[in-house]
């Protein structure tokens, strides 16, 4: 027996059934495609984005349905977090609970490490 590892980057259970269901209505799409790219208020922001292009070199995290494929690069500034789907009066988004952010700016959608 293979012994399983702890994935890097982690998601909760309304986020697996936000994505799952994300994808079951776009078929073509292999995974939730999640980046840090530079820009923001804070130096740093996430895109999520549903993607039909994995590269060998992508962190790969499945659970109930859910497939999240983030890039190496990305990957660096996102060890250790958890993503989330939260639902509010206001909206809805997804989230990510990262320990590596030394700041963020108010909306929760760019930081700083």
């Amino acid at each position: 027996m293979r012994p399983t590892r702890e994935p890097p980057v982690s998601m909760t259970e309304s986020a697996a059934k936000r994505i799952a269901f994300l994808m079951s209505k776009d078929t073509d799409k292999s995974a939730l495609r999640v980046q840090v790219k530079g820009g923001g208020c804070s130096g740093f922001q996430y895109s999520f984005g549903l993607d039909d292009k994995i590269a060998k070199d992508d962190e790969i995290i499945e659970q109930n349905g859910a497939r999240v494929a983030i890039d190496p690069m990305s990957l660096m500034y996102l060890a250790g977090s958890r993503i989330d789907f939260v639902e509010k009066m206001i909206g809805s988004q997804f989230t990510i609970g990262n320990p590596n952010a030394t700041s963020s700016c108010s909306c929760g959608s760019s930081f700083a490490i």
